[in-house]
């Protein structure tokens, strides 16, 4: 069993349950998955079965999400997972004040990523120290974020902003609500995320447990093919000769226009074997295999 598969993770399931839920329902160790989701979060979980474990590192980046911000409370965590910090009604404000701030995280920021978050500060994950009381120096790091639409506003004593977040690698949703709480003055959280696009695979497209069991069960469960995610990634067609070569670890002389370093290979007769890898060398082009699939 190899292949991919577009989870709709549930709510109050880490990405390591659903894993661990997943080798059960299909019956093999051998699946990881890509992009971590927090309890709370629910969508698209990239879920990696067999051979295709090995293909997660070359996914497309690009994450969509839906994220409903509440304003006037702070948490120690930057969504409702945490405890209240602060707590202060916040019903003066208006759409129409928060908007020109939205600008501000358009483009290439640097955020602070969340106390409670699984980056690793030497060896520990940050979550970790946050649990035993640790005061945390947490870096700032640069990420991306492409576009941000408004999708709805409620307003209220504790009101709430609905925006679909279009970004890269490593954003982190709960502490854009953080940040443009603190911008306003009133302080704000993550009250609810939903994952709309991760690794190339949508939300349309996803499927729950009960989908999964049930398609398992009448023997219908059909896995992404392991080479489909993989359309962020340019191709490499070999001959037969080449083919064989490239399998047998050979580096082979290329002709190739781009300078990505990794390429979608296929064999002479358009199975897709492998990923390449590009190495110039005194202007000679040559790829070699990096993930020998076939």
């Amino acid at each position: 069993m190899d292949g991919f598969l577009n989870l709709n993770k549930p709510q109050n399931f880490t990405s390591h349950d659903c894993v661990a839920k997943l080798r059960k329902i299909l019956k093999t160790k051998k699946i990881g998955h890509g992009g971590t989701l927090d309890p709370l979060a629910t969508g698209v979980l990239p879920i990696a079965i067999g051979k295709a474990t090995r293909l997660l590192q070359f996914l497309p980046t690009a994450k969509a999400y839906q994220a409903k911000i509440r304003f006037g409370i702070v948490t120690t965590t930057d969504d409702l997972e945490g405890d209240i910090i602060k707590k202060t009604s916040a019903f003066d404000l208006t759409l129409e004040k928060i908007t020109p701030y939205l600008k501000d995280f358009i483009g290439k920021i640097e955020q602070i990523p969340p106390a409670y978050s699984a980056i690793k500060q030497g060896g520990k994950k940050l979550y970790e120290l946050a649990r035993k009381g640790q005061i945390i120096d947490i870096p700032k790091r640069e990420v991306e974020i492409t576009k941000i639409d408004i999708l709805h506003w409620h307003s209220g004593e504790f009101p709430e902003l609905d925006l679909q977040v279009f970004c890269g690698s490593g954003t982190y949703i709960r502490s854009l609500a953080r940040d443009l709480g603190e911008k306003l003055g009133t302080g704000a959280t993550l009250s609810s995320l939903n994952r709309t696009l991760s690794c190339g695979m949508d939300i349309e497209n996803s499927l729950n447990f009960e989908e999964i069991i049930k398609q398992q069960e009448e023997n219908k469960l059909s896995l992404i093919n392991l080479d489909y995610p993989l359309q962020n990634l340019p191709i490499i067609n070999l001959n037969e000769d080449e083919s064989q070569r490239w399998c047998q670890g050979q580096k082979i002389m290329s002709n190739e226009k781009n300078n990505e370093q990794f390429y979608r290979t296929y064999n002479y007769i358009s199975e897709f074997i492998g990923i390449s890898e590009l190495r110039i060398n005194e202007d000679v082009k040559l790829i070699k295999p990096k993930v020998v699939i076939l």
